[in-house]
């Protein structure tokens, strides 16, 4: 067996959820989100693009549901004992093996809590769920509820965060010295996720974003490479890995000689950022941050080029994405708690000029004043 963490430390885990689970008066949870499944037991893979589910029952028993090639998977990485496979087949629905397995669990007329809103859970999945079980037992929508319990970290997985957050720094350090007029974006971003991986880290959770030129104003990864002019902005996003657990930056940088507009946003976005720093500690809600954000920038007449989120949540995330399901944005009560891990970014796209400025990286919170995990400074880097 490989695991990340002590078998103390997934009891622990396991002993939070029945908690929850008896609280909601649910008799069990069916878990489809990838990350729920590897916080809860260690279970590691990407066959979550197929149907699989992890049953939990209040009393603590846990069995998986899944394909063939996730068997060995599953006993290597994992502390489940209890495997049961689907048989892949021609019009195959996995929904009627899930079903006769709750029977089997003694789950006929019980309460059971279901992970919709997660991409292990396609459309089809989910209608299929409804209308298998449906008249079994009664379904309830518990999306969020091993999500909220890996909020806040453990010091076992803090240590990961904090390892991950140095191979971030790693990846800008390999890339500093490539970064300049007629520099290659392909060799840059080799350079990027090969520190990482030569580290001990992992693929992220989603591709590294970078961007010159025009594209510089993308904040989504797109296929493509170009060659940096003499006067160019460049814009990188990406995060340090560790046991999937993530650390992220953010920057926008120069080449040759910035422009005062540059400059100018430059300074936008690192005041907002050291305001919001003022409240991303207890006390302060995510919706806070994102206020606390907006009106520096919008005090600055940034409005339309700012964006409608200024971060997220960061832990242990599987692909299509690094990001939690709590975001900073408008009206979110969620509390900042102590030992979150918050990735902060400060974004301003000026579509008239095509001038891009992005600052961006992850904090620890604490009782007060909230951990930079990163070594870098935020100054403004000109290469």
């Amino acid at each position: 067996m490989s695991l990340h963490f002590h078998p103390d430390e997934f009891k622990s885990r396991l002993s939070r959820l029945t908690e929850k689970l008896a609280e909601q008066k649910l008799d069990a949870i069916l878990l489809f989100a990838q990350e729920s499944m590897y916080w809860l037991t260690g279970y590691d893979t990407f066959g979550y693009c197929f149907f699989q589910t992890l049953v939990v029952k209040a009393d603590g028993t846990m069995t998986l549901l899944t394909r063939a090639p996730d068997l060995r998977q599953a006993k290597l990485t994992s502390t489940i004992e209890d495997i049961v496979i689907w048989v892949d087949r021609v019009n195959a629905d996995p929904t009627v093996d899930l079903r006769n397995l709750l029977n089997d669990l003694d789950l006929l007329g019980s309460r059971v809590g279901v992970e919709y809103d997660t991409h292990g859970m396609t459309g089809k999945a989910a209608r299929l769920i409804d209308d298998q079980l449906t008249n079994f037992c009664e379904l309830v929508d518990a999306s969020d509820l091993v999500s909220d319990l890996r909020l806040v970290k453990s010091p076992a997985e803090i240590t990961h965060v904090r390892r991950a957050a140095n191979l971030a720094d790693d990846s800008l350090d390999a890339a500093l010295p490539l970064m300049g007029p007629g520099a290659d974006e392909a060799a840059i971003l080799a350079a990027m996720q090969s520190a990482v991986l030569a580290g001990g880290g992992d693929y992220p959770a989603n591709a590294f974003i970078i961007g010159s030129g025009p594209d510089a104003m993308l904040c989504r990864y797109k296929a493509g490479r170009r060659t940096l002019s003499d006067q160019d902005q460049l814009t990188l996003q990406w995060a340090g890995v560790s046991a999937h657990y993530h650390a992220a930056m953010m920057r926008t940088v120069m080449i040759g000689e910035s422009t005062p507009r540059h400059r100018e946003l430059y300074t936008a976005c690192n005041d907002a950022l050291t305001a919001v720093q003022k409240v991303l500690k207890p006390g302060s809600t995510f919706g806070d941050v994102f206020d606390t954000h907006a009106k520096a920038l919008d005090d600055r007449g940034l409005t339309r080029y700012r964006f409608n989120a200024c971060g997220c949540s960061l832990g242990a995330r599987f692909a299509p994405s690094w990001m939690e399901r709590q975001m900073f944005h408008a009206g979110n009560m969620q509390p900042i708690l102590p030992n979150m891990t918050l990735f902060v970014h400060m974004i301003v796209m000026d579509h008239d000029r095509e001038t891009a400025m992005t600052l961006g990286q992850t904090y620890l919170t604490t009782e007060t004043a909230p951990q930079s995990l990163s070594r870098h400074p935020l100054d403004l880097i000109t290469r």
